[in-house]
């Protein structure tokens, strides 16, 4: 696979994820859909490691790898498919494109990173402007939209915590298995709280759409994204990778409306406008302050 071909499959894939997750609990009680989901996806990608003769590792640092991968699934998707119940499509990606924040701060505790910049922290609070018009909006909603907000947010960092502490694992694993040891991991976790929570199998209640967004989801969402999505960290820098958490809110919330018939509210496009405008800070900000430094300081060299 080329690298813009991997790019684009994960733009796309993370772009449809959402409405795919909502589709997907439509008639299907969620903790069985993410169930479903990853069932799918760790018999194929065993498959693949199959065919393609790729080792596994189980070793200490392997499985600290997959354990910390499988905080962010586990966290990251099952929250996701609670509050898919009550918020849009949109706006779970909107949220969810707040994740490169959120690593920043993780990062800073759990990896002695630099402090944030002055530049990072303007991006913080013009996201927190954004995320803030976004949940104003919601408040007028019942109780159980705000109690989607939370869910997702709660996803978000998860998902941010658990790509902080993959981090810091020093070990290189082959995507593919990274993947799926995640998965296996996971697995378990996902088999409880089903048991748990719901432990029925009411196949007479599910429809055709959950279903095939089901196989969606364990296919391309779970297995063949997460896998483009290493492939890319591996071959491009940070700022082009960064670019895609910038696209998905927006096509995410396009893909809503058109497929979903999903409200786009006025609050969401001004929140959308200032989250987005936060990340662009978050991830350039700190290089146009330093090349708009270094052009004063050639200027005035120059001029007498």
């Amino acid at each position: 696979m080329s690298v813009s071909a991997a790019y684009l499959a994960v733009v796309l894939i993370w772009s449809t994820t959402p409405l795919g997750i909502v589709w997907s609990s439509e008639s299907v009680n969620p903790t069985l859909a993410v169930l479903f989901r990853m069932i799918i996806a760790v018999v194929l990608g065993g498959l693949v490691l199959h065919l393609r003769n790729i080792h596994l590792p189980w070793h200490k640092a392997a499985l600290r790898l997959y354990t910390f991968s499988a905080l962010g699934i586990y966290g990251g998707m099952l929250f996701s498919y609670m509050a898919a119940a009550t918020i849009s499509s949109g706006m779970m990606s909107l949220i969810f494109g707040l994740a490169p924040i959120f690593s920043g701060i993780f990062s800073q505790k759990f990896l002695s990173e630099a402090k944030l910049t002055i530049m990072k922290k303007l991006s913080m609070a013009i996201s927190l402007v954004g995320l803030t018009i976004v949940c104003w909006g919601s408040l007028s909603l019942d109780s159980n939209s705000q109690l989607g907000l939370l869910y997702i947010l709660m996803a978000v960092i998860f998902f941010s915590l658990s790509g902080v502490l993959v981090k810091s694992v020093k070990i290189s694993i082959n995507p593919v298995a990274t993947t799926v040891g995640s998965l296996v991991v996971s697995l378990p976790m996902f088999t409880l709280t089903w048991f748990i929570f719901d432990g029925s199998l009411p196949i007479e209640q599910w429809q055709a759409r959950s279903l095939w967004a089901i196989l969606y989801l364990g296919v391309f969402g779970s297995l063949l994204g997460f896998v483009a999505y290493f492939y890319i960290l591996q071959k491009l820098n940070a700022s082009t990778v960064a670019l895609i958490t910038m696209m998905t809110p927006i096509l995410a919330m396009t893909l809503g409306s058109l497929l979903n018939n999903e409200i786009v509210s006025v609050n969401l496009v001004i929140g959308a406008t200032f989250v987005m405008s936060g990340l662009a800070v978050y991830n350039w900000g700190d290089k146009l302050m330093l090349r708009s430094k270094k052009l004063k300081a050639l200027s005035s060299r120059l001029l007498p």
